[in-house]
């Protein structure tokens, strides 16, 4: 499986129970389309939220977040960690 870090803009303000709670929708259907995010971050000042996932591919992972109520405004794969 590939890893992928995907970025939301505009989501300044962000509280911790929206955070988790859009969290949460994700891992309630990720699995539906073989995509397991792995941990997330959230910006409340600037509004950047950021997933980092393992899936198949950067749509699977897109489709996940359409259906949670919250696309991804960028997603990138990350083929090399340290």
């Amino acid at each position: 499986m590939a890893e992928f870090m995907d970025v939301h803009h505009g989501m300044k303000g962000i509280t911790a129970e929206q955070f988790m709670e859009a969290h949460k929708a994700d891992l309630a259907i990720e699995s539906q389309e073989d995509v397991h995010f792995k941990r997330a971050w959230a910006d409340p000042g600037s509004g950047e939220v950021y997933c980092l996932s393992e899936a198949p591919s950067a749509e699977a992972v897109q489709r996940v977040h359409e259906r949670a109520g919250h696309k991804a405004d960028e997603i990138h794969p990350v083929p090399l960690t340290a």
